[in-house]
């Protein structure tokens, strides 16, 4: 997977220090429970640091991919640049893993493109609208990933 959405010109602010707590609290309860947290389903996201090589955890919101995988969306709350963990993939898509409700999966991180990332948007909007209100702030094409696990 390589990062091919550039930085855009202006968006949101991007989530600071603030969210590290609800992230612990986040993780806590996706590493526990397949239910729904605020009205949406959650996983962890652990990826290696592009820079560092240490593993980095994330709690992201996804969706069902139609292969039975994992749809998730590099949003950044609408802020101007990509998230981290973005970058993170781009550099190491098959040094990636998943844990929800108690399972951890390898996966291999694949972004999508043209008519399959429209499709995947379409679907991922009309269940999430926050997801329709973050593209309309940032000007940059937010990047919608596929996770799925590795054999």
């Amino acid at each position: 997977m390589s990062s091919t959405h550039p930085t855009g010109t202006r968006g949101a602010r991007q989530p600071g220090r603030g969210f590290r707590w609800m992230n612990r609290l986040l993780m806590r309860r996706a590493r526990r429970s397949e239910g729904k947290t605020m009205g949406m389903n959650l996983l962890v996201l652990t990826t290696i640091g592009r820079k560092s090589g240490q593993a980095r955890t994330n709690p992201l919101a996804w969706f069902p991919g139609p292969d039975g995988g994992w749809l998730i969306v590099a949003s950044a709350g609408g802020a101007p640049a990509n998230p981290a963990w973005y970058l993170n993939l781009a550099a190491h898509p098959d040094q990636v893993t998943v844990e929800q409700g108690g399972r951890k999966v390898e996966v291999t991180a694949e972004e999508l493109h043209g008519a399959e990332r429209a499709e995947a948007w379409a679907r991922i909007t009309a269940e999430a609208a926050n997801f329709r209100r973050y593209e309309e702030t940032t000007d940059r094409e937010i990047p919608v990933i596929r996770l799925t696990p590795r054999a």
